[in-house]
């Protein structure tokens, strides 16, 4: 009885919240609503997917849809890009954040979100599918890239600089050589940021 008298309280209060509102203009109605993004993502059919560039992954993740067209931001999925030294690859309790209730528009869509929940529900059981990730960016041993000094100086559109434009890319793939001394010096001296060694050789 309790927990009626409860939601009763909280659906009048809720209906009664939801009047006051109506006469306001809405929070995206007052900073003004988002413009589309200008490229939607294409539509990829299965046999499309082996002439894009980058390894092949175990499901077909689209940077271009989440990124690109949906404008989420890399800090959702990658959270501790701003505290760790290393992005950190998204779990797939991540992922069903979002696809418990998302399932995808179109067939490949579809099809790729199955294989994600499929993942998903077979987690506990022993022998279980395991969603290994094929890795894009492998720096070299003796160099170190803390990932949370990198965003808090350059902010959180800096990704860009090293990846690429992730946004627009279907599968993620290398676009700059990282691995290169001369790359990572030559974006230091555009920014005047410090040369010193021991800062990526520790």
């Amino acid at each position: 009885m309790r927990k009626l008298a409860v939601l009763g309280t909280f659906a009048a209060v809720s209906i009664g919240g939801g009047l006051l509102l109506a006469g306001r203009p809405s929070m995206a109605q007052q900073k003004g609503a988002a413009a589309p993004d200008s490229v939607k993502a294409p539509i990829l059919a299965a046999a499309d997917t082996a002439a894009l560039k980058g390894p092949k992954q175990p499901i077909l993740f689209r940077h271009d849809i989440h990124a690109g067209q949906y404008k989420i931001d890399c800090q959702y999925c990658h959270y501790s890009v701003t505290r760790t030294t290393e992005p950190g690859i998204p779990s797939v309790q991540t992922c069903m954040g979002c696809h418990l209730v998302i399932g995808g528009t179109e067939a490949s869509a579809k099809a790729e979100i199955k294989k994600l929940r499929q993942y998903w529900a077979e987690k506990d059981k022993i022998g279980g599918a395991r969603l290994e990730w094929v890795r894009v960016h492998n720096l070299a041993k003796h160099a170190h890239f803390p990932h949370m000094r990198h965003v808090k100086v350059m902010g959180t559109k800096g990704c860009a600089s090293c990846h690429g434009d992730v946004a627009r890319m279907p599968q993620v793939f290398k676009a700059n050589n990282i691995n290169s001394m001369g790359f990572c010096i030559n974006c230091h001296v555009e920014r005047k940021a410090s040369r010193d060694c021991s800062l990526c050789h520790y």
